[in-house]
């Protein structure tokens, strides 16, 4: 037998239960107690998972007005913010000014909207079918819709409910959570600043920031100014042949366009790399990712760990795992004569590979010049062929 559904609303300048399992806030059209009670009704007869469902409604329980309109705002702010699927209904022609772009482009909206003939509403869905926002035809569709995406929802509580599922199953920011509450600290809260989505429905989140409030356990204080980053974590591959003198040693580089350069050809030029979307073990990423790069097969059992570090601590979540790898001469000889280009042309992704000395590496105005980061990595793979 089916467990009753748990579902609970939660109306204006209230708060919502101390833990939860999924939450869907109801944007949109006017909502008067009537309506508020059929989307509650209709949630409750679709909601099947273990656990509570919230829903938060933009009115005052009863209908009675909300006196502080401040209050009114930041609540509605709060948990726009921290909902996890936002269901923006209009059963009839939206107002044009009522759907700016950026209330949809969140990748947790679901358009509720009949198909009729007002121009506004036409509009409306053409937008959402530019975002990939899942359009509906009827309340019902919509909640379906909504609770699908949530599917079994997770449980969070406290500081934790800020987190909307979409940012909390990226197994970026758990991995950031878990090392932050493995050193006692503990997330008070915080709001996504912005998600960077990719794939066919952008559904993949690739790059997140994250606005956070958090107690920092060692010096009890409350640390709440800082953007958090986060991304998949990398793997890297630093392929060389040693020579006699240390700054001989020829290392195997990459070169890309990536829009953030600042160099003079705006060029980057980093060891070969990437990420994966799938779990797995690294070792075969950064294999894989090296052919890719470079053309040149290479088994992972050849890699050797040099280490894992974050990139960029002040800043980014991420961490960057290095391998080092000693190729043959004619593996460089073959690298050194290939002027193709090379990566991942779906990700438009064009890479051409260098060879250099350490001692042009090491120039900061030389043509081979890299980044902090990336030298650091070469320099700890090389230390020990000296």
């Amino acid at each position: 037998m089916t467990a009753p559904s748990d579902v609970q609303p939660v109306y204006a300048g209230e708060e919502p239960p101390e833990i939860y399992t999924a939450s869907l806030y109801l944007s949109g059209a006017p909502l008067d107690p009537e309506s508020s009670r059929l989307i509650v009704n209709e949630a409750t007869l679709q909601w099947r998972q273990s656990g509570t469902l919230v829903v938060f409604l933009p009115h005052a329980r009863g209908g009675t007005p909300h006196r502080d309109a401040a209050g009114r705002l930041e609540w509605d702010r709060t948990q726009r913010a921290r909902a996890d699927e936002i269901l923006h209904w209009h059963p009839q022609s939206p107002a044009a000014e009522g759907w700016p772009e950026g209330d949809l482009d969140d990748g947790r909206s679901v358009l509720g909207c009949p198909d009729g003939a007002a121009p506004d509403g036409r509009r409306l869905r053409l937008l959402a079918e530019d975002l990939k926002v899942p359009i509906a035809e009827s309340l019902p569709q919509a909640i379906a819709l909504a609770l699908e995406r949530i599917g079994p929802g997770a449980p969070r509580a406290a500081g934790q409910r800020d987190v909307p599922l979409l940012l909390w199953r990226t197994p970026s920011f758990r991995a950031w959570l878990a090392s932050q509450e493995d050193a006692g600290n503990t997330l008070l809260g915080g709001r996504i600043s912005w998600t960077f989505r990719v794939g066919p429905h952008r559904s993949h989140v690739l790059l997140w920031a994250y606005a956070v409030r958090i107690h920092v356990a060692a010096e009890d204080r409350v640390k709440g100014n800082e953007v958090v980053l986060g991304r998949p974590d990398l793997t890297s591959v630093v392929a060389c042949r040693p020579a006699p003198r240390w700054q001989d040693t020829e290392i195997v580089l990459v070169r890309e366009f990536r829009s953030p350069a600042r160099t003079p050809d705006a060029y980057i030029r980093e060891v070969p790399g990437g990420s994966s979307a799938k779990p797995g073990d690294p070792r075969h990423t950064a294999a894989a990712e090296f052919t890719e790069e470079t053309g040149l097969p290479l088994s992972p059992a050849r890699l050797h760990l040099v280490g894992t570090r974050q990139a960029a601590g002040t800043l980014s979540a991420h961490t960057q795992t290095a391998y080092a790898v000693e190729l043959s001469t004619h593996e460089l000889e073959q690298l050194r004569a290939d002027t193709t280009s090379h990566g991942n042309a779906d990700e438009t992704e064009h890479t051409h590979v260098e060879v250099a000395r350490l001692a042009d590496i090491l120039r900061p105005d030389g043509p081979h010049a890299v980044d902090w980061t990336t030298l650091a990595v070469i320099l700890q793979a090389v230390q020990p062929m000296r």
